[in-house]
């Protein structure tokens, strides 16, 4: 009951489009509705392409309903039309629908490939490297599979790259305590927002190949680049285009969802994961424990259909697809840039540029009067500042301590998806809450 200085809490702390005012993408949800409700095939209202797909997903469905369970590893024809995508989104890069699970939305697919991964006990458990900053998805599935978690951390200093040498430094460090088995990159970067560079993940994928080390490749932001120079390159490409050798044996599971890109449906709960390179018997095993599952949410799986089968040039959908698609694309790469010119205008506030994705991860400058006070409440100093953010503005963000940070350094992430007027709003007031934060403790 007590009165507070602002009229809204802006959940700044989650990736939600849609729950921060983005509209749905029409032709997906034409598409959706139709399947849902087949009635609607008859209406006059609906573009012929929505309802041509909506025939098609319809058919691969047992008893043409949404509502039947589908093939554990999903509906073939959708299967099929991600084996597609994959192939025009790498330049005739061969993909084949066996190779492609449907999952509900990437985590799924993620946790579902962990389980089949770890194995072996004391020194022999399974290692998993993720980087650091990380997603929490990865430590709280390693953590609940009882492996071991493997850090290593992202160059700040370097705009978040990545860098084999520390890769390296990590590996050998924890062959110590477990078997490193698995090399977890999230590209673009979340929290971090970072483009890996075809160099990059070139010498990644050359130091697996070294190591045998399984790849995840976490792509869900494939469609979230805005900086100039930068561009997205999926690890199976570059893989494919190293030759014979590297991609007959590195062993490659990438992720994609309807929930992030230009779609934000993170509702719907869609994703697919492509696994090259799996011993026929672990294949079967995969297969065996997604059964258990039943199937992935059908609704999702149609959604997912649409991201890797939109209306293309000369069909009716298409202009206006094109139209919201830019839009919602080039509104993010203006908030993105926005973001990281306000943040770097702050005395005590350094923002890397926002490469991608949904998100900046900010360093702050913490006092030490800060950090005491901080050690009082038993509470991480980001953490504290985080509290003290929301309890003066109405805004949520998350500490940085949340993804992992290196020793020393503070950060929190807030995501760029407000519509730009309130956004504008929300790193006023950062602003003016972070100077006087300084003026109280420094």
């Amino acid at each position: 009951g007590i009165k507070k200085p602002f009229t809204e809490v802006i959940k700044a702390n989650i990736g939600d489009a849609h729950a921060m005012g983005q509209r749905p993408i029409t032709f997906l949800r034409q598409v959706v509705a139709l399947c849902t409700y087949p009635n609607l095939l008859d209406s006059p209202s609906f573009p012929e392409d929505a309802k041509k797909r909506a025939r098609r997903i319809l058919q691969g469905c047992g008893g043409n309903s949404l509502g039947s369970y589908s093939a554990s590893q999903g509906i073939n024809c959708i299967r099929e039309d991600v084996a597609s995508y994959i192939e025009r989104r790498d330049g005739g890069v061969p993909a084949d629908p066996d190779n492609i699970y449907l999952t509900t939305g990437a985590s799924d697919g993620i946790a579902t490939i962990l389980k089949i991964l770890v194995s072996g006990g004391g020194k022999s458990r399974t290692g998993v490297m993720i980087p650091i900053p990380q997603y929490p998805l990865y430590s709280a599935a390693i953590s609940e599979l009882d492996a071991i978690q493997v850090n290593y951390y992202l160059d700040e200093e370097n705009c978040w790259a990545l860098d084999v040498n520390e890769l390296r430094r990590s590996l050998n460090e924890a062959k110590a305590y477990c078997n490193p088995k698995v090399l977890c990159i999230i590209n673009p970067g979340n929290p971090t927002g970072q483009v890996q560079n075809r160099k990059c993940i070139e010498d990644v994928i050359h130091f697996a190949w070294e190591e045998k080390l399984f790849l995840l490749a976490d792509e869900v932001y494939q469609d979230n680049v805005y900086s100039e120079g930068c561009q997205f390159h999926s690890f199976k490409k570059i893989l494919y285009e190293m030759g014979p050798e590297y991609y007959n044996n590195v062993e490659l599971a990438s992720f994609h969802s309807t929930s992030k890109g230009y779609m934000g449906e993170c509702g719907y709960r869609g994703g697919y994961m492509e696994v090259i390179n799996l011993h026929p018997e672990i294949k079967g095993q995969l297969v065996k424990l997604l059964s258990v599952r039943l199937c992935p949410p059908v609704s999702g799986q149609a959604a997912m259909d649409i991201v890797v089968n939109p209306p293309i040039p000369g069909e009716e959908s298409y202009s206006q697809f094109i139209k919201e698609k830019e839009s919602v694309l080039n509104n993010l790469a203006k908030k993105a840039k926005l973001t990281e010119d306000m943040f770097n205008k702050v005395p005590g506030i350094h923002c890397n540029p926002l490469q991608g994705a949904m998100y900046a991860f900010p360093r702050i400058f913490i006092p030490s009067k800060a950090i005491e006070e901080a050690k009082s409440h038993k509470m991480a100093p980001d953490m504290f500042y985080c509290m003290k953010l929301l309890e003066e503005t109405g805004i949520c963000v998350v500490p940085g301590s949340g993804f992992g940070q290196r020793e020393g350094s503070y950060h929190f992430r807030m995501t760029i998806l407000p519509p730009v007027e309130k956004l504008k709003i929300v790193l006023e007031k950062v602003k003016d809450f972070h100077i006087k934060f300084l003026e109280k403790y420094a």
